[in-house]
């Protein structure tokens, strides 16, 4: 009889111990807690954790399985077995103590620590096998309050691992529940198909596709998912890239040409819940270039916003090159010249194709709140941007190897003249061929477009006209209300050589000069200069027909006068 008892403890014994040792699938356990930020205290102790739960259906035992924030590992060297639906917490061993009395608990030597506002959490299997990665922001909290610290990120639904919209703050009393069922724990399905952002190139054979959400690694790895739009682009091999498998590298089997921009499109690739990819399906290729002077303008900028808000600045590729923007920067030029407050417009690749536009501002949330954004993709958001005075002040563009592409001294006198309240509106480029720091090259968002166009074409945009007259005055009637619409008059000066100077007046159907547009000035080829209704003493002047003299002369003798008829209107 005994020795029966032996054998069946035997049997049970090695049955239970190969069970444990099976080697467990991605998402067997899952990281449905943690605690990157414990000060100040809600009620929690004062150590961070991170806490599994085994959703598999079998007991898994945890010796040998590794936690890493992606520089740094730990190994779990005791025997623990975690049990199916249940937590364990993990800390430093210093901290395992306090978390005890919450539940079970393993205190783990060298535990990585967790940045507060962002970080990387990998759990590997003893064979190395990434099991759960969570890669997170502070903007999971979904609350800025609690976002401060003292309380932790919980996962609203174990059986949806991947999403990050599957994550919030913890809304127990104590700022957390480890050891035990989440507060927010609830069905929270994911139904959303992944998304293909964007690529970068790593260099003119790879390109990396990128994606909002993981993908399921078997369909990613797939090279018949995946084409390009032109018969010279050819794929010769996909690979999904670990830990998050949001990026797939993808090499070719001839190298893409420079200027060259070409589409990516997917298919058939779904993401960890099985949710196939739909009409966001297609993104641009390219090989970046390195910007010449003028490729990249400046072309709207924000340094005065309301109370509360964000600076932003606005940049065109007016060029026919694909551009890097993690090789462009942004600074200010101090008194002597130097260059200073020097900003990466973002530390990670992100391809900025022609006629496109970027903003960056330390808050892309806020700048959404506050305007229309229409591209909200385009929106790089900085820890901090130079320094942008609320009355005037200088931006300078830079490319990696510190050479200047476009320079703007600003002034808020570039503002519409009979603007009362300033804040909140953004100062607009009028035309991206002219240059950058002609004033009347700038002026105020129309009223109508919400005082900002951060990611679209400027509301006071005018595209220079390829009429061959000397002269020309455009719109013809005009109404200076900023409500974005004939605001003002350009006066565009053509002439068919250089080394002319000119002088503009606007004069009354009595004869009087009301205005001086400018005076012996020197004309380029091409000359703006505009009129937006005010007298020289910048008061409105009444509706009516105007005419705008223009003088041409040179040192030859040379000279031209012209007239245009104009008439000063307002909307009803």
């Amino acid at each position: 009889m005994n020795k029966t008892i032996v054998l069946i403890s035997f049997i049970i014994t090695s049955y239970s111990e190969k069970l444990f040792a099976q080697a467990a699938d991605r998402f067997a356990v899952v990281i449905t807690e943690f605690f990157p930020d414990p000060s100040p205290s809600i009620g929690l102790p004062g150590g961070e954790f991170i806490e599994l739960t085994n959703r598999s259906f079998v007991p898994i035992d945890l010796q040998n399985w590794k936690i890493s924030d992606g520089s740094s590992i730990a190994t779990i060297t005791s025997h623990f077995i975690l049990q199916p639906n249940s937590q364990v917490i993990l800390c430093a061993t210093s901290a395992a103590i306090s978390y005890a009395s919450y539940g079970k608990t393993i205190g783990v030597t060298g535990i990585p620590s967790l940045n507060n506002d962002a970080d990387m959490i990998l759990l590997y299997s003893p064979e190395g096998r990434i099991i759960h990665a969570v890669s997170y922001s502070d903007k999971w909290y979904q609350n800025e309050l609690k976002a401060e610290g003292g309380w932790t990120l919980e996962m609203i639904d174990i059986n949806n691992p991947c999403g990050a919209d599957n994550w919030k703050a913890s809304i127990h009393t104590l700022g957390g529940t480890p050891g035990n069922k989440n507060s927010v724990d609830a069905i929270n399905i994911d139904t959303i198909p992944p998304a293909l952002i964007r690529t970068y190139a790593i260099d003119s054979m790879k390109i990396v596709a990128l994606f909002d959400e993981p993908l399921d690694s078997f369909t990613a790895s797939h090279i018949s998912n995946y084409q390009f739009n032109s018969f010279s682009a050819i794929i010769k091999s996909v690979l999904p890239l670990s830990p998050m498998y949001q990026e797939v590298e993808i090499t070719l089997d001839s190298p893409l040409q420079k200027k060259s921009i070409y589409q990516l499109i997917v298919k058939n690739i779904t993401d960890c819940q099985g949710n196939s990819i739909g009409f966001m399906n297609k993104a641009n290729a390219g090989i970046p270039m390195t910007p010449n002077y003028f490729d990249i303008i400046i072309n709207e900028i924000l340094f005065n916003p309301v109370a509360d808000g964000y600076d932003y600045i606005e940049v065109f590729n007016r060029s026919k090159a694909i551009v890097d923007c993690s090789k462009l920067y942004i600074a200010n030029k101090n008194s002597s010249g130097s260059i200073t407050n020097s900003r990466q417009l973002t530390s990670v690749p992100f391809l900025f194709y022609p006629g496109e536009y970027i903003v960056v501002s330390e808050s892309g949330s806020w700048i959404r709140k506050q305007y229309l954004v229409k591209s909200p993709d385009q929106l790089l958001t900085l820890s901090a941007l130079p320094s942008m005075p609320d009355d005037k002040g200088n931006i300078v563009l830079l490319n990696y190897q510190g050479q200047i592409i476009d320079a703007l001294g600003y002034d808020q006198k570039w503002h519409f003249a009979i603007l009362d309240n300033k804040e909140g509106v953004s100062l607009e480029r009028l035309n991206y061929n002219d240059s950058s720091q002609l004033s009347s090259n700038w002026t105020s968002a129309a009223s109508s477009a919400g005082f900002g166009t951060p990611t679209y074409q400027n509301s006071q945009f005018s595209a220079a006209s390829g009429v061959k007259a000397q002269i020309q005055c455009d719109p013809n009637i005009f109404s200076p209300d900023n409500d974005g619409y004939d605001d003002f008059i350009t006066v565009r000066v053509m002439l068919n050589e250089p080394g002319f100077s000119g002088s503009i007046a606007i004069y009354d159907l009595n004869g009087r000069r009301v205005k001086t547009l400018v005076k012996s000035a020197t004309l380029s080829v091409s000359s703006v200069f505009r009129w937006d209704g005010l007298n020289d003493q910048q008061q409105m002047l009444p509706t009516g027909i105007y005419i705008i003299v223009t003088e041409i002369f040179n040192l030859k003798g040379e000279t031209k006068k012209i007239k245009n008829v104009v008439t000063l209107a307002k909307r009803f």
